[in-house]
């Protein structure tokens, strides 16, 4: 089994630079994985991994192990390196380093004959992309769509946020064009949250195909899916703000979906 050492190390400053850059990611096609639990979620998903990197004295080597069944990818690392490296404080003492997966809307197939689809326009806060495919999961929605992504889906603080929810939903990310298209050739509905010529959440029925979409509390969806929806979609506010989160917002409609759905 290989060691290493040294935080001069090659690989050990490949990591890094995964940790650290987008671009990075892109250019490798790979990612990183903090975390029994979040490991564990991606190879339920089927991603290939090219290495575990753990500390012998925080994890014992059998559990490691039992998880991926290849020897060939351990990588022993001292405390040193691993505090280097390590994103969080408390991550169990093991690091994966993960093959991307390709996001593309083509790729999406759907189980059911009524899908029920989450769609986030334009979001930048990894805390709220995590919350929302926390959501998506909790729900066990169909599919979530990213549309006009601000932020890497591999981005350590969303894979944190969303407790490894990013490898449980089946995801794509395009433009707000893109996914128009595909959800109108798929003859699903577009449930728009809005305010603009809007009816309230709950007199809509999402019995049949339906995407639910949301964007930014700043500026809200952009044009194309306030014109394009098969109706547009409020929550009746009743205190003194016009607005809330929009993972919250995503999971008081997704559940009434749901609901209707007799959370089938």
């Amino acid at each position: 089994m290989k060691e290493i050492t040294s935080i001069q190390n090659t690989y050990i400053k490949k990591v890094l630079k995964l940790q650290e850059k987008a671009r990075e990611r892109k250019k490798q096609n790979l990612f990183i994985i903090e975390g029994n639990r979040e490991i564990s979620l991606a190879l339920n998903a089927k991603y290939q991994f090219e290495a575990i990197l753990f500390v012998e004295e925080l994890i014992a080597v059998t559990a490691i192990e039992n998880l991926l069944k290849k020897d060939n990818l351990l990588i022993k690392i001292s405390k040193e390196v691993y505090q280097k490296i390590a994103y969080r404080s408390s991550t169990e003492g093991i690091i994966a380093v993960v093959k991307s997966k390709d996001f593309s809307i083509k790729k999406i197939q759907f189980k059911n004959k009524n899908p029920l689809i989450l769609v986030a326009e334009g979001l930048e806060k990894p805390g709220n992309i995590g919350a929302l495919l926390r959501t998506a999961d909790a729900a066990n929605a169909d599919a979530v769509f990213i549309a006009n992504p601000k932020s890497d889906l591999y981005n350590t603080n969303i894979i944190r946020s969303s407790i490894g929810c990013v490898f449980t939903n089946q995801i794509a990310v395009g433009t707000s064009e893109e996914i128009v298209a595909f959800l109108k050739k798929n003859n699903i509905n577009i449930y728009a949250a809005t305010l603009q010529n809007s009816n309230e959440y709950y007199t809509e029925n999402y019995t049949k195909a339906s995407a639910i979409v949301v964007g930014t509390e700043a500026t809200g969806l952009t044009k194309i899916w306030r014109e394009k929806a098969t109706q547009n979609i409020n929550i009746p506010m009743q205190g003194k703000i016009d607005s809330m989160n929009v993972s919250v917002a995503a999971a008081i409609v997704i559940f009434e979906a749901k609901r209707q759905r007799n959370f089938k």
